[in-house]
């Protein structure tokens, strides 16, 4: 095999590199990072990662708040032949022992700040060897087993073209992990061409020639470990022209304004809870001259935050898109130009996008159902997961388990979703996951978790219980019982205890009507 013929994502990079030369690249607490520093970090780190005994095909987990080694370690890996696997900083240990030991990782690599969170869920590990800890600050490296710190094995020497291990196409490049509402977080695959396809095709849907030609500035708060984070990282290496990416640590609005005046940003990417607390902020104060787009994703734009944004940043305009995990985070989005509120725009070049009813088959134009996508960017399937793969993916169609229409010029309109995922501030919450830390307490009986409408975080999560005899535990103590086991986006702020859940028919958990009662206007609640 050819590597100027592979779609290897290292040769991604390295063609961008080609084409685009050196250049200031990302700008991160205010140090600027120029493209070639950047390449030649990757570079160093992959012959690093190899000298370290990584196999092709071995999983790799990148468990970091958003900085400069994210995507830096990305590209490593990739080079050494390895499946990235993205862990958001904010994972609880329980979950991020089951993604180690699903996953089956050989390496993680993290910052100093998760080293706790790691120590908490390295024994569940067995295939764990070593830990990469990038070291930006001075002192000892606490010590897990295998410890070493990114900047020395960033010191390998190594010769670019023998750093890079070709993989076929379709050889697995990531896992990332997501779930549903039955059993725990499970591994999407996807390979090296599902994620060209993906990135070529998003790219391809977003530049429009003569209208976002030099709009070279992007600011960026989405966390590059996020599917959407990702992919948007991907889209970049098709660049036509050099590009400053303003990276952000951690979404904080203040902050967010500040940067993107400081470096007249053109662009920002964002999901609809973040634009509410940027709403929130005096924005009619800034100055957003420059700022022409902003890319919404990961849940639904409610209208009234679209106009609020357009009415107090003129001139900016909303790109809503669509996309889920299985289908690396994109299927439709709104075209410079092309903008039709309420719709998540057109699908993507090379995707196409058919709604079917429950037996299978295409309806007409307006018809509700569930959405399906193909493309050379839908996953290879799930981890380990034959059966489940088998359901979800029927002759090459993606079944995405969302209710959507197509209207008669084309146009996705995403209604509600046929699965139980709830989505708090763009982030995936899996009720399974919180009712398994409800049920570990000693007091519950019983546990249902639902999403509850919200303004500012499009759903909040809601959960209801029953007790033991003689359990004496309240709603307050519950709450913080899972914020000190979940991840911050996922424990509930609301808890009600009931003397009984609602059961269908044949004695399973009636969602449905837990829903309608967390929509139910109510006197008092617990929250936190």
């Amino acid at each position: 095999m050819q590597l100027g013929d592979s779609l290897n994502l290292a040769r991604l990079a390295e063609t961008a590199r080609e084409r685009l030369g050196d250049y200031e690249s990302v700008v991160y607490e205010e140090q600027v990072y120029r493209s070639g520093q950047l390449h030649e970090r990757a570079v160093h780190l992959g012959a690093g990662l190899t000298a370290l005994g990584l196999e092709p095909g071995d999983r790799v987990v990148v468990l970091m708040a958003n900085c400069p080694e994210v995507t830096v370690t990305y590209q490593a890996v990739w080079r050494a032949g390895g499946v990235v696997t993205p862990v958001m900083f904010l994972v609880g240990p329980d979950e991020l022992g089951h993604i180690l030991a699903d996953s089956a990782a050989r390496i993680v690599v993290t910052s100093r700040e998760l080293l706790n969170t790691l120590a908490w869920a390295a024994p569940a590990a067995a295939a764990l060897r070593h830990v990469v800890v990038a070291d930006e600050l001075d002192g000892e490296v606490p010590q897990l087993p295998g410890s070493v710190r990114l900047t020395t094995l960033a010191q390998v020497e190594a010769a670019a073209p023998a750093a890079l291990r070709p993989r076929a196409d379709d050889d697995l490049a990531a896992l990332l992990y997501t779930g549903g509402t039955t059993g725990r977080a499970k591994g999407v695959m996807l390979s090296h061409r599902n994620l060209q396809a993906c990135a070529r095709s998003g790219h391809a849907a977003a530049r429009a020639e003569g209208v976002t030609d030099g709009l070279t500035r992007t600011l960026m708060p989405l966390p590059l470990s996020h599917a959407y984070g990702l992919i948007v990282t991907l889209i970049g290496w098709h660049a036509v022209e050099p590009q400053l990416a303003v990276l952000q640590r951690w979404f904080d609005p203040a902050q967010w304004v500040e940067l993107a005046q400081r470096y007249r940003v053109q662009r920002t990417t964002l999901v609809p809870s973040m634009m509410q607390m940027l709403l929130a902020q005096p924005l009619e104060e800034a100055d957003l001259s420059e700022l022409r787009y902003v890319t919404s994703g990961a849940a639904p734009l409610p209208p009234e935050t679209r106009a609020a944004w357009e009415e107090r940043v003129p001139g900016c305009r909303i790109m809503e898109g669509y996309g889920c995990t299985e289908s690396g985070s994109v299927i439709a989005t709104t075209r410079p130009g092309r903008e039709r509120p309420g719709s998540v725009g057109e699908p993507l070049p090379d995707f196409e996008v058919e709604i079917r009813d429950d037996e299978g088959l295409a309806v007409p134009a307006g018809v509700a159902g569930e959405i399906c996508v193909r493309s050379a960017g839908v996953m290879r399937g799930y981890w380990k997961s034959p059966d489940l793969t088998a359901r979800t993916v029927r002759d090459e169609w993606l079944y995405t388990g969302d209710i959507g229409r197509l209207d008669a010029d084309g146009f996705l309109y995403v209604l509600d979703r046929k699965k139980d995922l709830i989505l708090r501030g763009g982030f995936n919450v899996y009720p399974r996951d919180v009712e398994d830390v409800l049920l570990a307490h000693p007091d519950v009986a019983s546990a249902g978790v639902v999403g509850r409408p919200d303004v500012r975080l499009g759903e909040e999560v809601v959960a209801y219980v029953t007790l033991r005899p003689e359990a004496s535990v309240g709603p307050r103590e519950l709450i913080e019982h899972c914020r000190g086991r979940l991840a911050a986006h996922k424990y509930p702020r609301q808890v009600e205890v009931l003397e009984q859940l609602p059961l269908t028919r044949v004695g399973k958990l009636d969602r449905t009507s837990l829903r309608d009662l967390a929509r139910a206007p109510r006197e008092a609640a617990e929250s936190g």
